[in-house]
């Protein structure tokens, strides 16, 4: 497989989460070695897509359609945990709090929330975490249990579990949300060597400005289907995300991020403040 190939490929796709249809003729094609971004609003169907990348729920079966997976409609999910990296906010949420800082990372070895009693981590895993802790700036919160850190530590640490396996594609679900100024920005950086190395990348998000300039390729969601896609220069502009979010909306870019302000048409404009 080369690295235009696509790792994702979805075609007519239907889909549910429990009861709740979720697609119903969804068609993308995600490839390695272009970074990319799923932009949408809140029951935009993101989540959705994410459970469909890591197998949590799977496409009806159906005549034309079908998800693959690195060219494949079968895959060992062992053999995809290596090749994908997720970190999510339904990962941050599930670990105990009691669970140590570095056990965090070596779970992403095993797939597991933890470390259980019947895993038994090599040398070379413990070194492979030690390693990552150091580089994503965690050393000093090895042994401190998962509760006691900041929601900016605890996303480092998911980073870091996600990063185990040197994965091919790290996705990444709404990332920065509760994020203080600086952790958010910590966490940016880090994303941005990750894709200047090699490392191609998924971002799911709502918010714009979590967006980093390695980001080339945009598609715009909205009540499960695709909307827009296309480069994200053209695509994270006013017009495609005044209508996507379906508010006036104005973008102002810097040093290669986005910002989004209101755009209020003149007649709607709010009256000056009056003192008293």
């Amino acid at each position: 497989m080369t690295a235009a190939d696509p790792y994702l490929e979805l075609q007519a796709v239907e889909a549910y989460l429990g009861t709740r249809r979720v697609f119903d003729n969804l068609s993308l094609r995600l490839h390695r070695g272009e970074n990319s971004v799923i932009l949408g609003p809140n029951g935009a169907g993101k989540s959705a897509l994410i459970k469909l990348l890591s197998r949590e729920i799977y496409p009806v079966v159906k005549p034309g359609s079908h998800l693959r997976l690195f060219g494949h409609e079968t895959v060992n999910l062992w053999d995809l945990r290596a090749r994908i990296g997720l970190v999510s906010r339904d990962l941050q949420v599930g670990y105990v709090g009691a669970v140590p800082a570095s056990d965090v990372v070596l779970s992403g070895f095993f797939g597991s929330v933890g470390i259980g009693p019947s895993q038994h981590p090599s040398p070379g895993q413990r070194q492979r975490v030690q390693d990552l802790m150091v580089r994503l700036r965690l050393e000093d919160l090895a042994d401190r249990p998962y509760r006691q850190l900041s929601d900016g530590q605890r996303m480092r640490l998911l980073l870091a579990r996600a990063l185990v396996h040197d994965p091919q594609v790290l996705v990444l679900d709404e990332p920065t949300t509760g994020l203080d100024l600086r952790a958010k920005h910590q966490l940016l950086l880090v994303l941005r060597q990750l894709a200047q190395a090699g490392t191609t990348l998924l971002l799911v998000t709502h918010q714009i400005e979590s967006i980093i300039p390695e980001i080339s390729r945009c598609l715009l969601l909205r009540e499960g289907a695709v909307v827009a896609d296309g480069p994200a220069a053209e695509l994270l502009t006013d017009g495609p995300l005044s209508d996507l979010f379906e508010t006036p909306l104005q973008v102002f870019s810097a040093a290669g991020y986005r910002q989004v302000l209101p755009a209020s048409p003149p007649e709607q404009a709010p009256a000056p403040l009056v003192p008293g």
